[in-house]
């Protein structure tokens, strides 16, 4: 439960005063709204369920396996839907003698150089005091993975997966041009596992 909201609604096509193919449509235009699973008897309206992007549509009676993996693909768009707080945590780090903050969401991947930790965008190189392991479990919630014990990378970045010979990985990000970031092999299955490959 987000907020006093519920993270998921399960609607009727047919309910007392209003559509439940209404409620949800009206439901897309709030922000962060509940995913919507349909649990009802009229089996022609399942086209129309997911134009208004229901995660899931039951036949009733319902089963319990079926009623478990729809709770399973919710559990799945939540994780994957990012919290409002991700998009404006933001870190600390030193620009030209300035102190400038950089939203997390804008950070590909993250450097261990001798005392600092070089956080890159796609654009820009800055330095940060902050430790890799300190960036690390304040990261991780949000999507990022300590690839080595020189990088952590925002998975949603990730754009190619390179598998080389004696099980090395390397990994090509999104919007940098020609790095390849190594996976220290005790890193690999977790990775994997993370990724969903």
């Amino acid at each position: 439960m987000r907020e006093g909201r519920p993270d998921v609604m399960f609607l009727d096509i047919s309910m007392p005063k209003t559509s439940g193919m209404q409620l949800a449509e009206g439901m897309r235009k709030i922000k962060n709204p509940p995913q919507v699973v349909f649990v009802t008897a009229y089996s022609e309206y399942a086209l129309d369920a997911f134009n208004v992007d229901a995660v899931d549509y039951l036949m009733k009676p319902v089963e319990e396996d079926r009623l478990n993996q729809a709770l399973d693909k919710v559990q799945a768009e939540i994780k994957h839907t990012v919290p409002a707080k991700a998009t404006t945590e933001r870190i600390p780090v030193e620009k030209s003698g300035h102190k400038v903050l950089v939203p997390i969401d804008q950070i590909r991947y993250i450097e261990a150089r001798d005392d600092y930790s070089c956080i890159y965008t796609d654009t820009t190189r800055y330095l940060s005091t902050i430790s890799l392991a300190q960036l690390e479990n304040k990261l991780s919630p949000h999507g990022f993975f300590r690839v080595h014990r020189s990088y952590i990378v925002n998975l949603k970045y990730v754009e190619d997966v390179d598998g080389a010979s004696g099980g090395v990985m390397c990994l090509g990000i999104q919007g940098i041009e020609g790095k390849k970031i190594s996976v220290s092999r005790r890193r690999v299955v977790p990775l994997k596992r993370a990724l969903g490959i």
